[in-house]
């Protein structure tokens, strides 16, 4: 079986290919499911993304299934949970079925016994709607933060995190958010769901346990390829 990882940002994707063969290292030397990556340069559909124009992006993410599709991909699964705002927006279907990121965060939220779950990401998916669907449909209540510090996060991220950039400073920002949104929130976990995110702040530094979406899609991944979960059915388009 081949996997197809839709990248978004270079980063987060670079980090699920790596999470995904990793999976295979820690069972057999040197070996992991066949895997397959198409990015095309984020930077030219940010402007659909800026005027809310989610039919577009859809198009455009489509397109790069397709590749995958044509690579002998059997299922893809995107790396970005802001893309899934598009790939969850009505349309034709896509050419190969998907993981969908945000029930894989929802389903180990609830598998953890979390009840409030911070959200950290984009400002797309924060004031979005992925994870307003699929945390409470597991019974989780998701936190978001406030309009600055809304606006701190998705600043870091795309003026420095998706370019490769993660500073001290942005780390020291993002935990003194989540330790507002644990004291003040009520929180007992935190979803990193910029799949960038993991990569500035970790386990050991977090002041809530951390789902972390980028590792835990490429974990979903890699029990397709092994039998392990059952092959995706989602082709896109409203989930439930």
């Amino acid at each position: 079986m081949r996997f197809g990882i839709l990248a978004h940002s270079a980063e987060g994707a670079a980090l699920c290919f790596l999470e995904f063969c990793r999976n295979g290292f820690r069972e057999e030397a040197h070996m992991h499911p066949d895997v397959m990556l198409d990015c095309e340069a984020m930077g030219r559909i940010m402007p659909a993304w800026d005027a809310g124009d989610h039919p577009a992006v859809r198009a455009f993410l489509a397109q790069s299934i397709a590749r995958l599709a044509d690579g002998g991909c059997d299922f893809f699964a995107c790396p970005d949970n802001t893309a899934h705002i598009a790939l969850e927006s009505a349309g034709p279907d896509l050419p190969l079925p998907g993981l969908n990121i945000g029930d894989i965060v929802a389903d180990q939220a609830a598998a953890l016994g979390m009840t409030r779950v911070a959200m950290l990401g984009t400002r797309f998916t924060m004031g979005g709607p992925v994870y307003r669907r699929s945390l409470p449909a597991v019974g989780i209540e998701p936190v978001f933060a406030n309009e600055q510090e809304r606006a701190d996060v998705d600043r870091i991220i795309f003026d420095e995190l998706v370019e490769g950039v993660f500073t001290e400073p942005s780390r020291r920002r993002y935990v003194e958010i989540i330790d507002r949104l644990k004291r003040e929130g009520g929180c007992d976990g935190v979803a990193l769901v910029c799949t960038e995110i993991p990569l500035l702040v970790t386990a050991d530094v977090s002041p809530l346990p951390i789902l972390d979406s980028t590792r835990l899609l490429a974990r979903a991944a890699f029990e397709v390829c092994t039998g392990r979960r059952p092959f995706p059915t989602w082709r896109g388009g409203p989930v439930g």
